[in-house]
């Protein structure tokens, strides 16, 4: 609630528009509204959305933070807030992708609507199981006639991976199109940290 009030009586008094973030004071033209990996598939994000990761949400104050790749975004919510795909919003986990539709009251930016990304349908006979790639991976790419793409993060990959997996990380795909494999009858198998 404190924060709140500082960044209420902040924005009122500045020319420009701004968001407190404890101990900064940031621009909101200086961070992205949307993370980056969202940006394959929401081309569109609304003037006033923020699409990210949930980075935490403060029952007490109010408030949920989202990041999207700058100084996160602090919103405020009340109790017309609707959730979409979860009970309420302390029952998001951290890091999970939402889209925070707001509007600003007085220089506050107070959340209308938050919608958490429902997980992945994919299709299972796209899927392949942990015994079904074991075996590849032991014949090694040109033997098994594969390609193993890593979509986590770099610095992640760096941090382990797949014997035989290149890294393309999911949000710099276009970018890295001639790492994959020229014949198209090749197997193609990409995992992640997770189903999203």
């Amino acid at each position: 609630m404190i924060y709140r009030k500082i960044a209420q009586a902040a924005l009122g008094m500045a020319a420009l528009s701004f968001v407190l973030v404890p101990g900064t004071i940031m621009a909101k033209e200086a961070k992205p509204k949307v993370l980056k990996p969202c940006l394959q598939c929401h081309k569109d994000n609304g003037p006033n959305d923020i699409r990210g990761k949930l980075g935490s949400v403060s029952m007490k104050s109010e408030t949920i933070k989202v990041e999207t790749g700058g100084a996160p975004w602090l919103i405020t919510f009340d109790d017309n807030t609707v959730v979409n795909g979860a009970e309420a919003l302390n029952k998001i986990d951290d890091g999970h992708e939402i889209l925070v539709a707001y509007r600003e009251e007085g220089g506050a930016m107070i959340a209308d609507r938050v919608d958490v990304k429902p997980p992945a349908q994919l299709d299972p006979a796209m899927l392949i199981t942990i015994d079904e790639l074991a075996p590849l991976v032991e014949q090694g790419p040109e033997k098994g006639k594969f390609t193993l793409v890593d979509a986590r993060p770099g610095k992640v990959y760096i941090e382990g991976f797949i014997p035989g997996a290149i890294s393309i990380y999911d949000a710099q795909f276009e970018e890295n199109l001639d790492k994959l494999p020229k014949n198209k009858d090749d197997l193609l198998v990409f995992y992640c940290g997770g189903p999203t």
